[in-house]
């Protein structure tokens, strides 16, 4: 019949089956993220650090003959030494320094003001201003003590409350380590993976997008990481030099102030502070020349080592780290560049591939 022949048409049964398919596979997806989602922040963070170091995994590969298995154990057992160990030295002298800390604090409301030094008043412009009122505040203690008073007792509760996890933060590094060495010894497979569903998904561009991912977050590490633990190392240097109390913590601190873009200096101006307080003028006004030397490398360093691993825009790169730790914590550092880099690159495909296909054609 006539009727009969040509291709099928539309039929409202297929608009159904179309979207029970999409629905099941979007419940799919949902279920497997909620499934995965205690997971989630370790492998995150097992896949930022073996993408980062991926670069000396093969170095490694290529020295010791072509085999995977020892070069992945020597990584792993790297991994250990150089994030795992540190941090579990950073919580037991946390913990080896918890009843001076819970005394220092619990103490503050009782705290006296010493009267100022004779060199306060020497300071120019402010000292005798300074010392007037250092001196007000000193001959009535209980000024200090009620305004320290309300802040004692939340200290010492987020104090041990940050001791609490100290167990669970124990397990995600070591779950950390565990999918890294994973990762190690089959990263291949995963990194093909991730170019065939970008390709299939955005063709060349979205291969393009996993490679600028991966150089995104080895730029990140090597930019935000590592200036972080140069600052942090300097920073601890000086306070230990000088003579700062819980130099360790505080250095440990530092480290962290420096990853999540807040910096040092929040620290060591405190502890300049304390210093010439405690009457080391000397000894202030050294860790203050070292701190501004400390605060500025970064400024220096940063920039250059961000650049070596992804070509992109430095405001892009501090938007993305920036706003990556407003979203999604700690981690955000690499997700924050890494989307937006995407992005960015992505669009600029796009709008390129626009020019061109509008463009019009010239012959000789």
């Amino acid at each position: 019949m006539a009727d009969e022949a040509g291709p099928p048409t539309s039929r409202p049964q297929d608009v159904a089956r179309i979207t029970l398919g999409v629905t099941c596979l979007v419940a799919m997806i949902v279920g497997t993220l909620w499934i995965l989602r205690p997971f989630l922040g370790a492998m995150i963070w097992a896949v930022t650090i073996v993408v980062a170091t991926w670069p000396l995994l093969a170095m490694l590969e290529a020295r010791l003959g072509g085999r995977r298995a020892l070069p992945a154990t020597v990584m792993t057992v790297v991994l250990l030494l150089v994030f795992v160990l540190p941090f579990t030295l950073a919580i037991v002298v946390v913990v080896a320094h918890v009843d001076p800390i819970v005394t220092w604090v619990t103490g503050l409301s009782s705290m006296s003001l010493p009267l100022p030094p004779a060199w306060v008043e020497r300071i120019p412009l402010v000292g005798g201003t300074l010392a007037q009122h250092w001196r007000e505040i000193a001959a009535k203690p209980a000024l200090i003590a009620d305004g320290l008073a309300p802040y004692a007792r939340p200290m010492v509760g987020w104090f041990v409350g940050l001791l609490g996890s100290i167990a669970l933060l124990a397990v995600e590094l070591l779950l950390i380590t565990g999918i890294a060495a994973y990762l190690y010894a089959r990263g291949e497979g995963a990194a093909e993976f991730a170019h065939r569903f970008a390709y299939r998904l955005a063709g060349p561009r979205g291969d393009r997008a996993v490679a600028l991912a991966g150089a995104s977050i080895r730029g990140i590490a090597m930019g935000v990481v590592v200036t972080a633990l140069i600052q942090g190392v300097l920073a601890g240097l000086g306070l230990a030099v000088t003579g700062v109390p819980f130099a360790a913590v505080l250095t440990v601190v530092c480290v962290f102030l420096a990853i999540a873009q807040i910096g040092v200096l929040p620290v060591l101006a405190c502890a300049v502070g304390w210093m010439y307080w405690t009457g080391s003028p000397a000894w202030a006004t050294g860790l203050l020349v070292w701190s501004l030397f400390v605060v500025s490398i970064d400024n220096v360093l940063r920039p250059i080592l961000i650049r070596r691993g992804a070509d992109l825009p430095l405001p892009l790169i501090f938007a993305g780290v920036l706003g990556g730790i407003f979203g999604f914590g700690i981690v955000g550092i690499f997700i924050g560049p890494v989307v937006l880099g995407v992005t960015y690159t992505l669009l600029l495909d796009w709008v390129k591939g626009g020019e061109t296909a509008t463009a019009p054609s010239t012959t000789t």
